[in-house]
């Protein structure tokens, strides 16, 4: 079992930074493969961007590839999502999620709001 607690929500105008991080129970942490999806309301949850169990490997959506980074800490349980030239399009709750093989979790969210 792998809880998330996202955090670093909040306001930030456009153009502004904002940094999201994920913490997780268990000692599990690092076989997981992370990524961060996003919801903004009336929309489907979509995907943002995804990082490999070792962190070698980063995967991110067009739509923030340049502008975001994701990175995780394994010693500390925690995945990070850096998020630069923040746009109003941005906004939306930011979901963190952990997958293995049969297994995926989800946290609870964190909203992220950009005003124009």
């Amino acid at each position: 079992q792998v809880q998330l607690v996202e955090s670093g929500g909040g306001l930030v105008q456009a153009g502004g930074s904002l940094r999201l991080s994920c913490a997780a129970s268990g000692r599990t942490f690092s076989s997981y493969a992370m990524g961060w999806f996003r919801q903004a309301p009336g929309k489907r949850r979509e995907f943002v961007a995804g990082i490999s169990w070792s962190g070698d490997n980063t995967y991110y959506a067009d739509s923030v590839k340049g502008r975001f980074t994701i990175s995780r800490d394994n010693a500390k349980n925690t995945v990070y999502l850096q998020m630069n030239s923040l746009k109003p399009e941005d906004t939306a709750d930011y979901y963190c999620h952990a997958r293995n093989v049969g297994r995926e979790y989800w946290g609870s969210g964190t909203l992220v709001t950009v005003s124009s």
